[in-house]
């Protein structure tokens, strides 16, 4: 039998810690392992609501879509836009021939808010 609460805050305080570590690689202009980080903050916020929803361990997915559906989570198109866009930079820590576009500093500190709006409307969940 799992812990269902401690399954929770496990990805919760998770996705915290990534978000500043997110910050702090942004702000050093670490870029891309910055926005990679942004796809695990999201990741591991809907992980929470997948374990909160269905009673099991998250699955080992990155897909952040096929997440939101275990979690039956509804999101806004621009939102579904956004999922979209960070999952091209999961992609890089995994596959070396992977090599996404970094956007300039200013969308990736607009990545950065829009990723931290979003663990903390997931959170609310």
């Amino acid at each position: 039998m799992i812990d269902i609460q401690k399954q929770i805050a496990y990805w919760q305080n998770s996705a915290l810690d990534d978000l500043e570590s997110a910050k702090i690689l942004i702000s050093n202009n670490r870029l891309l392992h910055g926005l990679f980080l942004c796809h695990l903050v999201v990741e591991k916020s809907i992980k929470a609501i997948v374990v909160k929803t269905t009673n099991e361990i998250a699955p080992r997915s990155h897909n952040l879509l096929f997440l939101s559906e275990m979690a039956k989570l509804e999101f806004e198109e621009n939102d579904e836009i956004f999922l979209g866009i960070l999952m091209k930079y999961q992609l890089q820590g995994r596959y070396p021939d992977y090599s996404p576009v970094i956007p300039d500093n200013n969308k990736v500190l607009e990545y950065l808010n829009y990723t931290e709006k979003i663990m903390t409307w997931l959170q609310t969940k």
